[in-house]
């Protein structure tokens, strides 16, 4: 072989080599991040996580991920998951973004010193955050890493009084979210609502959406199962657990590929129904 080719050859391979190791583009899109004794110091200084939360900051994992906002910017975010969790959120966000999905913000709760609500009024998309339940005193599943809450604006809370009279959060979504069609007579087409990917979340182990409950209603809310289930993998070590909740996707996403329902949306809800704990 001539010695001018070698170089060429060489840089040739070293090219190859490396897009066939970066083959996958999901790591440019989102990435699992360890979670800082600093991290975990600011956000005990912002109150948004305290020393009785159910879960030790130390099992919490920084998700980073690339979006595409409203205008069709991509924009950089962050939300804080149970480590048990967070390979699975990291599949939400990049899968999200591939299907041009948009979000307002996706700041860490830090940034609002843990106010729920005014992370909701900016339109903040979330995760971890030790507070108690809205309008209850148990610890939110936002305690325990493994709740998500998308686009408060497009997809906002309900809740309803004894004699009928609504709270709706944000407020500023009473005159425009509420109706949920998709399609109306006369009105341009919404994006940013959860049901749009309600199957991107399922696929991915957070089967449980807000929107589908009779009271309160929380069109913005994603979980992944019961109490009794977020227990059972805090019992077990890290890699067990993720093992298991790995497992626990993988069986919604082999009901719909088997199922023959043809309607997507009740394949969605009979198969999260059938797997969810």
């Amino acid at each position: 072989m001539p010695v001018a080719v070698r170089p060429i050859l060489f840089l040739f391979c070293v090219l190859l080599l490396t897009s066939c190791t970066h083959a996958d583009p999901r790591p440019s899109a989102a990435r699992v991040l360890p979670v800082t004794a600093e991290d975990c110091a600011r956000m005990r200084a912002a109150q948004v996580i305290q020393d009785d939360n159910p879960v030790p900051c130390e099992r919490l994992r920084r998700v980073n991920f690339d979006y595409v906002d409203f205008e069709g910017t991509t924009g950089t975010g962050n939300v804080v998951v149970l480590d048990v969790v967070a390979t699975q959120t990291a599949g939400i966000f990049a899968d999200l973004k591939t299907h041009g999905f948009p979000l307002g913000k996706a700041r860490l709760m830090e940034y609002y010193k843990g106010d729920d609500q005014a992370a909701m009024r900016d339109n903040n998309t979330s995760a971890f955050n030790g507070r108690p339940i809205t309008g209850g005193g148990d610890w939110s599943k936002h305690a325990y890493g493994v709740a998500i809450d998308i686009n408060p604006v497009q997809n906002p809370y309900l809740a309803f009084d004894d004699e009928g009279h609504a709270t709706i959060l944000p407020p500023d979504s009473a005159k425009t979210f509420v109706n949920r069609s998709e399609t109306r007579a006369g009105k341009a087409p919404r994006s940013g609502m959860a049901e749009l990917v309600l199957d991107i979340f399922a696929r991915h182990g957070f089967l449980i959406w807000g929107g589908d409950w009779n009271f309160p209603v929380d069109y913005q809310h994603f979980e992944i199962g019961s109490r009794t289930y977020i227990n059972d993998l805090l019992q077990k070590t890290p890699e067990v657990a993720r093992d298991n909740f790995d497992r626990y996707a993988q069986r919604y996403r082999d009901c719909t590929a088997q199922s023959s329902e043809t309607d997507p949306a009740k394949k969605r809800a009979t198969c999260a129904a059938q797997v969810q704990r």
